[in-house]
């Protein structure tokens, strides 16, 4: 009976939802006082063990995609079971227990002190770790076996110097999902970002990368480049080519660059000449 009263009600997210910032930065009751009502309701609620996810991480559109994404990447069959994995950009730290139930040691990253606080809320007694792309700065633990890195190089503003260190550290297989220009032109655009949202980039400077630029960075600093013949079935995920039917402005594509060659019919190389 008492758990049953102490659960965290839909209410009480909605409710922290508004405290929280919303999409444009301001909140219900603005940054400042948004702030200290937050550091007071996070008091109260981890006093009673609940740990609720910095918004939007767990509003019903980041939801669903995040499933779209879970079942796509079991889909693949890589071969992760067992594996050291660095999680970059965990954000709420949905994708985390994917691998903790594979077997693999992970080492979970965010770039926000406040997401790595709910992080360590979330998943005691594991590796979890402040870490900012744009500088990063981990002291011990690597190279791991897999990089892991879904929804964050948009939100960077120097894509080429977060890739060559992820290739750094990376010993098999890199992970990676971005959003991508729609259309042929090659090249990155720069794109600004609200920095106070927990879900946007950290300094306030992304970028949207065509998706033939991502496939000749990776293929520069990996020896296989492939992409998933399915998609993840969400309106956002469309095969190169198929940019302009009408499905939205957003566009979104996963690579998985290797170190050894992958013989999987569920990919298609993506290798371009060096």
């Amino acid at each position: 009976m008492i758990t049953e009263l102490l659960r965290p009600r839909p209410s009480v997210v909605r409710l922290w939802s508004r405290v929280s910032l919303d999409h444009d930065g301001r909140g219900l009751l603005g940054r400042s006082r948004a702030g200290a009502m937050r550091r007071l309701v996070q008091r109260l609620l981890h006093r009673f063990g609940w740990h609720l996810a910095p918004y939007p991480f767990h509003s019903p559109h980041y939801l669903r995609h995040t499933a779209r994404r879970l079942e796509h990447l079991a889909a693949l069959g890589l071969p992760l079971e067992g594996k050291t994995v660095l999680e970059v950009g965990a954000g709420a730290g949905d994708f985390t227990h994917f691998f903790l139930d594979r077997g693999c040691t992970v080492t979970i990253t965010d770039a926000r002190p406040r997401n790595v606080r709910y992080l360590r809320g979330r998943y005691p007694g594991r590796d979890v770790r402040l870490l900012d792309l744009e500088s990063p700065t981990l002291s011990a633990g690597g190279p791991w076996d897999i990089v892991h890195c879904y929804g964050v190089l948009y939100h960077t503003g120097k894509p080429e110097r977060v890739l060559d260190w992820l290739a750094s550290v990376c010993g098999e297989l890199l992970l990676l999902e971005t959003k991508v220009a729609p259309g042929p032109e090659p090249g990155v655009e720069d794109v600004s970002e609200d920095r106070h949202v927990p879900s946007m980039a950290v300094h306030g400077s992304g970028c949207l990368p065509a998706r033939t630029w991502v496939r000749r960075a990776l293929a520069e600093r990996f020896e296989h480049v492939y992409t998933p013949v399915v998609q993840p079935y969400i309106e956002e995920f469309r095969t190169a080519g198929s940019e302009s039917t009408g499905h939205g402005p957003v566009v979104r594509a996963i690579f998985v660059a290797s170190r050894p060659a992958l013989d999987s019919p569920l990919l298609r190389s993506a290798s371009v000449g060096r």
